[in-house]
C-alpha cells in the first residue's frame, strides 16, 4: 500500500516538475542566481508538496482498496468466537490423499 502511494506521489510530482519547467522557461537565464539564492526554499517546498502527494495517495488507498475489510474481518471474528466453523488445512480436506 505504501509503495503504490509512493509510485502515484512520483509520477504526479514528476509530471508537476516538468509541466512547471515547460511554463518557466523564461527564468532559464536567471537560473544559476536563483538556484544560488533560493536553493533551500525550492527544495523545501519540492519536499513537502512530495510527502503531502504520499500521504494523500496513502489516504485515497486506504479509503478504497480497503473499503469492506474490517467489516468482513469482524464478521469472521465473530464465526471463529462462536466455533461455527473451523479452518480447513490441506491434509484435514476430504479428498486430499
Amino acid at each position: 500500500m505504501i509503495a503504490n502511494a509512493l509510485l502515484l506521489a512520483v509520477a504526479v510530482w514528476l509530471a508537476t516538475l516538468f509541466w512547471l519547467m515547460d511554463q518557466l522557461k523564461f527564468l532559464i537565464p536567471y537560473k544559476s542566481v536563483l538556484f544560488r539564492n533560493y536553493w533551500l526554499p525550492i527544495s523545501v517546498y519540492g519536499l513537502v508538496f512530495f510527502l503531502n502527494l504520499v500521504a494523500g495517495f496513502f489516504a485515497l488507498i486506504r479509503k478504497f482498496f480497503l473499503k469492506d475489510t474490517g467489516r468482513k474481518l469482524l464478521h469472521l471474528d465473530r464465526q471463529f468466537e462462536a466455533g461455527e466453523t473451523e479452518i480447513p488445512t490441506p491434509w484435514t480436506e476430504p479428498g486430499a490423499d
